[in-house]
Formats: structure tokens, sequence, C-alpha cells
């Protein structure tokens, strides 16, 4: 058989947290146990009648058969253009500064194509969503790993970024609200971290796709614990320029846009994740460069696709607000679940996912824990050293399930606990 040389860049593809946890459960399964999947963030919430409806009518018109380019997009652009300025008050120019996408992964895998050269170092979070290191590495780029510390609110601390990595680096790449930690950042952060990156001439990339995920109290976000050194993130109407989110664009602090670009998804507002819709919003560079990429990969989606996509983002609303009393209502579920069995997990004020830190004697091997979980009760989570060195010690869960069967993967944990 040939030898085939594959290139070097594929090594660190080679596992990652999704995959590794999915053997984990074809093991379960295969050896007769139910499987309560807490693992993967995909909403298990349908979309949207009237989203629907405008696709099944697109299947219909044999005009949207065809590749779709560029200008084709134009309605979907000028939607998401007018849908971003009503949410935070920002213009923008839906011709140079919106670019739709095959969901925002493919903005944060394939723009490091078009900033880094190889050996250039991206600046991320640690722990972080897997897809962003994936990109860099397919660059041909170096990763510094920006640890997020309870301590810090699960903020970076640029600070502690050295000089010589800083002299090496062309991009930074923040998420917030946070997964896997939920975590959520103010506004003054975000401008702290605008003027870092104008400063070192880096390139400030945001992944926005729980923008609309957000509950409505001022908790802690960060650590239960009531250490008075802890710095507890709190948003105030002061530090939103728009009240009718609780969490900032990273365009609020760069209105100019001058050196950020944001990227966002359909999949978890609508419930339209296995549709495959997301789109880039910023610096009119940063997105040509990118529609220079996704030009040399792809067309675009199904043209009904996006016509469903329209129909969201313009029309009613009200699912949008059910699916985040429905998120909310079974973070309430599942908190108070692990509480009742000694668990004491902070409350998150944003995302679709719980971040425990795992107790002893797991607390410092995730991926065993996960591993005999699943293993031993069919409740399967997604280990916080899938997510980066910084997220050993935790573990991730996803509140893709109703709130009865949350209650009944808890207690199935405390037995494997106790």
């Amino acid at each position: 058989m040939t030898n085939i040389q594959f290139a070097k860049r594929l090594q660190p593809l080679k596992s990652n947290v999704f995959a590794d946890m999915d053997r984990a459960k074809a093991v379960a399964l295969a050896a007769g146990r139910e499987v309560i999947d807490l693992s993967l963030g995909s909403s298990d919430l349908p979309a949207e009648a009237h989203v629907i409806e405008a696709i099944a009518q697109s299947l219909h018109d044999r005009s949207t058969h065809g590749y779709l380019l560029f200008n084709g997009t134009q309605g979907f652009r000028e939607a998401a253009a007018n849908w971003y300025e009503q949410k935070f008050g920002i213009k923008v120019d839906p011709q140079t500064e919106v670019l739709p996408l095959i969901g925002s992964q493919e903005g944060t895998a394939h723009l490091p194509l078009a900033i880094l050269n190889p050996g250039d170092f991206a600046l991320l979070l640690d722990p972080g969503y897997p897809s962003h290191a994936g990109g860099v590495y397919l660059a041909s780029g170096q990763i510094y790993p920006m640890p997020l510390l309870a301590e810090n609110g699960f903020l970076p601390v640029f600070a502690d970024i050295p000089a010589p990595v800083l002299a090496q680096s062309r991009m930074m790449v923040l998420s917030y609200p946070h997964n896997p930690t939920a975590a959520i950042a103010p506004l003054s952060f975000f401008q702290e971290a605008v003027a870092f990156c104008q400063q070192h001439n880096l390139v400030l990339v945001h992944d926005f796709p729980y923008v609309d995920l957000v509950f409505g109290e001022t908790g802690d976000s960060a650590d239960s614990s009531p250490n008075p050194k802890s710095k507890i993130v709190r948003l105030s109407e002061v530090e939103v320029q728009n009240p009718k989110s609780l969490v900032p664009s990273i365009l609020q602090a760069d209105p100019e846009k001058s050196v950020s670009i944001e990227f966002f998804t359909l999949s978890k507002s609508y419930n339209m994740g296995g549709f495959r819709i997301g789109y880039a919003i910023g610096n009119a560079q940063l997105i040509n460069a990118l529609r220079q990429v996704k030009a040399a990969v792809d067309f675009n989606q199904y043209r009904g696709i996006l016509n469903g996509a329209i129909a969201a983002l313009t029309g009613p609303q009200a699912g949008v607000k059910s699916a985040v009393a429905t998120f909310q209502g079974r973070r309430d579920a599942f908190i108070s679940a692990l509480h009742r069995i000694g668990w004491n997990v902070p409350t998150p004020q944003a995302t679709m996912y719980i971040w425990a830190k795992l107790p002893s004697p797991w607390s410092e091997n995730s991926v065993e824990f996960c591993t005999q979980l699943v293993k031993q009760t069919g409740v399967a989570a997604s280990p916080g050293a899938g997510f980066g060195k910084s997220g050993e010690g935790y573990v991730r869960f996803a509140l893709v399930h109703e709130p009865p069967l949350l209650e009944i993967a808890v207690e199935r944990m405390a037995e494997f606990l106790h």
C-alpha cells in the first residue's frame, strides 16, 4: 500500500472533545445503556413555523436551485444589518461590512487563513471552543492560550501575555457569553480589548453565538464562593449602551470598526443549527479578506435557507424569547438538582451550559470522569480538558433536554459520585 504523507497541520486536529465523547457514548450504547446526552450544545428545540414555511416555499421556486453568488445574498445581508442596528444601535453597511457564513464556525475556522502567516501567533481563550484553535492550526499558526480563571471572572488578563509572543501575534479571539464557562463580559472589558489590539496591531475577533441566550438576573457568573478577592462580572445599565441586551457587541467598543469583526449564527437564537447559517459583521477589509477565502472554498448555501434566515431575523421574535425562557427553566432545574446532591455550582447568566468544578477524586481528571460517567450511568458530558489546559478540573453540561430528564441525569450522577 502506498505510504501517503499528510500535512503536519493535521496532527493537532486528530482529536477533539466531541469526537472523543462520541466514541464513549457509542460504547455505552453498545453495552445497553440508555444515554442522556448532555455533551453537545445542539438545541433540541425546533425552528419556528414561519421560518420553515419560507424555506418550504423556496423549494418550489426553480430560480433558487442554482449556485448562489455574493450579489444574490443581498437580501440576507440587509436583514442581518437591520437586525444588528436595531439591537445595538450601530450603523452597518450590508454591502461591505456583512458576509453570509455557513454557521459562525466557518468564520472562526477560515479567518486565520486570511490573517496569519506560518508561525504567527493567535491569542485564544483557554478554555475555548475547539474550532477557534482548529482554524489557527489549518493556517499553520501558533496558539498562545490566555488562561481563564474563576478568580478573574473567566476573563483573560492581557498584561500576562509575554512581550515576545505579542511581537509575533496577529489576532485575538474572544467569545462572550462564553462557551464552555458560560461567563459574560462587560463593555469595559471589550473597550480594554479593543485598545490593546489597536496598540499591538492585532485583529480582534469576537465569536458571538449566544447573543440572545441571556437571562435576566445580575448574579454571579464566575464564582459562587464568598472570596473577597474574586472579580465578579456584573453588567450595569451604564456599561451597556443598549439596555435591550445584557451582553455587549464588540462593535460597541469599536464603533469605527477599526480592528474588529464579529461572528453571529442562527443556530442558538433561532434553533437552526442544522441549516448552517450565520454571518460576519465588522471591518470592511476583514470582511473582504474572509470573502476571498470563502470564494476559494465554496459558494453560498441554498437560497431557500437564506430566505428562512431572513424570515427569522425580520419576523416575530416570540420564538427567541420562548427559547430563552426554556433554557432558563432548564438551568434552574439542573442547578437546583445539583445543589440537592451537594454539588454547589454557580448559576450562569447566559448560554445553554453549566460549567461545574469537579469534586474529588476527579478534580484533575475530567476526561476519565466523563468516560466513566457515561459508561456507568449513561449520562454524557464534555470534559473541561477538551476545551484547553485551563479547563481541567471542570465538566460542561449542555441543557438540551427537558427538566424531568435533566433531574434523572443528576440522580444518576449522585449514585456515581457517592
